[in-house]
């Protein structure tokens, strides 16, 4: 059964950095490609970024140069660094895979203070 769960959410200020870690079991992050989402109240959850298994990375625009996605295979974790965090960043962050179907993650909560 696939499982994540996601960690390192919080209150920061504008300008400030946080670090999400993403602990998968049921996979192994370095054979899929695995996603950060997320979600602000009123909205559609977007992708963030994703990391394939060959370490091919994507990001939103809303977000390229600020956050990276990173893996440590050893621990089956997939990180996102944010960096330059903006109020509009606030949101809860999702972990995901799709195996023949979506599976998510129960999320952190992200919020940023201007």
């Amino acid at each position: 059964q696939v499982q994540f769960v996601e960690s390192g959410g919080g209150l920061v200020q504008a300008g400030g950095s946080l670090r999400l870690s993403c602990a998968a079991s049921g996979i192994t992050v370095s054979i899929n490609t695995i996603g950060w989402y997320r979600q602000a109240p009123g909205k559609q959850r977007e992708l963030v970024a994703r990391i394939s298994s060959g370490l091919y990375t994507t990001y939103a625009d809303s977000v390229k140069g600020r956050f990276t996605i990173s893996r440590d295979n050893a621990k089956n974790t997939v990180y996102l660094q944010m960096n330059s965090l903006k109020p509009e960043d606030t949101a809860v962050y999702y972990c995901n895979v799709w195996r023949n179907e979506d599976y998510w993650g129960q999320g952190t909560q992200v919020t940023v203070s201007s």
